[in-house]
């Protein structure tokens, strides 16, 4: 006796389509969907009726029916998603360029910047389509950010004589980024800090009482990222020299010693000077006015304050004092130099632009 219901296509596969059935068999656990689909295809290939392969994979006759004509009729193809079209679009283009262009061009009434709810008032959308469209184009109205162009006329020079030391330095020298970290504050905390628990923040009060201050010098090897320092109750010339003194103790005496510098009026000071024709293999180069970010040992800097003195409850100067050397201890024994990437080039090539774009927007000639 024949078997009842409508005759069924018969449904054949390659040994290319059987192999890669059974992959998508396997990857039950990355596309349930996808394995189960194969799963039904490969159970009909091998001779099962419709309804022996519902039962075995626990859904209906109707289900596999429709999986094995997809099959039939589109192959591998037929076992994936077809795209979703989804809901038709509410925002025209011009409403996101008019959404775009007001945020750049115009300001609310009365504030300095849009919001996301302003401008979804003002526009007739909703603030979470307007938060949309600005992260879609990168705008930010709520963050602002500083930015200072040097007016040194030797800019260019100093910019490509400094990067050059970080990326050539010259053969036998050693190459150290000198700064100082003037006054810092020994700040104790009115009230005892709560440390963080389970689902709670490290808690401090905003205020704070003061136990003076020191003054940090600290001279970056840029080829090593060791950090050598000398505490101060001043940043005076005599305190540079003292501690050019103390990097010509530590440094190979047949190597040459290159420092790159800030432009500090101590630094240039008569009592440098003289230091300086005593040691004649010492070489200063100062950054342009303005740009102590070419300064390496700034990002020192910016990684103590960060780590160690930030959120620190200090009270006294010596306790201070010791947290930074503890800081400078654990730097050292990584030995981990910092790395500047930017040439010189990349660097004036993105300071032109800048330049080139307040002249523009502010129109001065």
């Amino acid at each position: 006796m024949g078997e009842l219901g409508r005759p069924k296509r018969p449904l054949v596969l390659t040994d290319d389509e059987r192999a890669e059935l059974k992959r998508l068999v396997r990857r039950s656990r990355t596309n349930r969907r996808l394995s189960f689909r194969a799963s039904i295809v490969l159970g009909c290939a091998d001779g099962a009726s419709n309804t022996a392969v519902a039962k075995k994979h626990r859904t209906s006759v109707q289900t596999v029916g429709d999986w094995r004509q997809r099959f039939v009729e589109r192959r591998l193809s037929g076992l994936y998603d077809e795209p979703r079209v989804g809901a038709p679009r509410t925002i025209t283009d011009a409403d996101v360029e008019r959404i775009v262009v007001e945020t750049l061009e115009t300001k609310p009434k009365g504030r300095t910047h849009w919001s996301t709810r302003e401008m979804a008032a003002h526009a007739g959308v909703s603030h979470t389509t307007v938060g949309r469209i600005w992260r879609t184009f990168g705008l930010k109205p709520h963050i602002v950010r500083g930015y200072k162009l040097s007016d040194d006329p030797q800019f260019v020079d100093k910019v490509r004589d400094v990067v050059g030391l970080y990326i050539n330095p010259p053969d036998h020298a050693v190459v150290f980024s000198v700064d100082e970290k003037s006054q810092i504050q020994a700040l104790e905390r009115a009230q005892p800090v709560l440390p963080m628990d389970l689902g709670q923040p490290e808690r401090q009060t905003h205020n704070y009482l003061r136990h003076g201050t020191l003054d940090l010098f600290a001279a970056l090897n840029v080829a090593t990222g060791e950090v050598l320092t000398r505490f101060t109750r001043t940043h005076r010339a005599k305190d540079l020299v003292a501690f050019f003194g103390e990097i010509d103790a530590v440094v190979d005496p047949k190597l040459d010693v290159h420092v790159v510098l800030d432009n500090l009026s101590a630094h240039k000071a008569p009592p440098v000077h003289r230091w300086l024709l005593h040691h004649p293999r010492f070489h200063l180069h100062f950054t342009p006015t303005y740009s102590s970010w070419l300064n390496l040992v700034e990002r020192f800097f910016g990684l103590l304050t960060e780590h160690a003195l930030k959120r620190a409850s200090h009270t006294s100067i010596p306790q201070l004092r010791q947290a930074i050397v503890d800081y400078v201890d654990v730097h050292n024994s990584r030995k981990r130099p910092f790395v500047w990437t930017k040439t010189a080039e990349q660097i004036l090539d993105a300071v032109g632009k800048n330049g080139e774009r307040i002249l523009r927007l502010h129109k001065i000639s």
